[in-house]
């Protein structure tokens, strides 16, 4: 098993980066394979206040054998990672 962290993922002829939206996302690469809801973060603004924010993967692939993992913090890309 191969795990490959990046800043981009291509979809079509899009681009995706990190913090991109959900909404975003979806947009230019329609609806994942799978969706998964892994949780809550507690985080803390530059203030010290802090809030819960909803985690989630997204699934899409395969292409070129390969599977790509979009992780979600808040609603805004956090991490890409893929695998074969």
């Amino acid at each position: 098993m191969f795990v490959q962290a990046s800043s981009t993922f291509r979809c079509n002829s899009a681009l995706v980066s990190l913090h991109a939206s959900t909404h975003e996302v979806q947009s230019k690469c329609g609806a994942p394979l799978e969706r998964s809801h892994l949780g809550y973060k507690q985080l803390t603004n530059e203030y010290g206040h802090s809030h819960e924010v909803h985690i989630e993967e997204w699934v899409y692939g395969p292409k070129g054998g390969m599977y790509y993992f979009l992780r979600f913090e808040g609603g805004h890309l956090s991490k890409i990672s893929s695998r074969r």
